[in-house]
């Protein structure tokens, strides 16, 4: 029996429903479980004090933060309204002054030449058409500036939950998989026509939660929202074959001594760092 193909939906669908899903859940808890990588990631660039960046899919701060605190001047950009609102919060409450920003990081709204860094950890990795997210990421840098990405690479175990999770719900035809950016080879192909001096460093990460497996599959499918619109498009049988697949995989991955109470998996992403030409 044939099958109709399927079309790639309009991208003003796939922005909403991707929009949608960062939106749900509330990233925030996530975020907590990372936010000492985050820090790490700042203080590998050491980019210098008074210099304006821009973090862009900043989300809850988790980047912005740190490069306040080190005495940058930053901006944050994030297509959820309730993720800026948790940012705003945090920058408030350790008294940091940080613009926080709606904005889509494939049409930023900021002038050419702008900032003197770019960073995204985790972030502009989702957007849908990268060859638009390089372009803009080039953009808005002044020449000689500098582009730091921490994208999640196919082979880390983040890479694995993703595969384990589109067998059940595909992503929409024509989207590439976000973890391509995390392939250097691809990261250079997208970058190499706005920036120059493109490196490529595999960066250690830990997921570490005071939970077992089971709880750590339940945590990401209550508060991760691409998890969580995942679980929300099946059937209670498809629910249940994903969970069992994401258990399996975070329990063969978990290395805690004490595995019935706690998680620690080993992850990595892959740290890009280039000049605008």
């Amino acid at each position: 029996m044939s099958t109709m193909p399927q079309t790639t939906p309009p991208i003003e669908q796939i922005k909403k429903a991707m929009r949608a899903s960062w939106i749900a859940g509330d990233f925030g808890v996530i975020a907590k479980t990372i936010y000492g990588s985050a820090q790490e990631f700042v203080q590998r660039l050491a980019i210098p004090s008074g210099s304006k960046v821009l973090d862009v899919a900043t989300g809850t701060g988790n980047v912005a933060l740190p490069l306040a605190r080190s005495g940058c001047i930053v901006t944050g950009l994030d297509i959820a309204p309730n993720l800026l609102d948790q940012a705003r919060e945090r920058a408030a409450e350790v008294g940091l002054s940080i613009q926080f920003d709606e904005g889509d990081a494939e049409a930023m709204p900021y002038a050419d030449d702008t900032f003197d860094a770019v960073t995204t950890m985790f972030g502009a990795m989702f957007a849908p058409r990268p060859d638009r997210v390089a372009a803009e990421l080039a953009r808005v840098l002044k020449p000689g500036g500098l582009l730091a990405m921490a994208n999640w690479n196919p082979e880390s175990f983040t890479g694995r939950m993703f595969r384990a999770g589109a067998k059940h719900v595909p992503p929409p035809p024509g989207v590439p998989p976000p973890v391509q950016w995390g392939d250097p080879d691809k990261a250079r192909e997208r970058l190499t026509p706005g920036f120059n001096n493109i490196q490529a460093d595999l960066i250690p990460l830990n997921f570490v939660m005071d939970t077992n497996a089971a709880g750590a599959v339940n945590t990401f499918r209550t508060y991760f929202g691409p998890t969580k619109m995942a679980f929300e498009r099946l059937d209670d049988a498809g629910k249940s074959a994903l969970e069992a697949d994401l258990v399996k995989l975070w329990s063969s991955a978990n290395i805690a001594a004490d595995p019935e109470h706690a998680t620690l998996v080993p992850n990595t992403y892959l740290l890009v760092t280039a000049r605008k030409r």
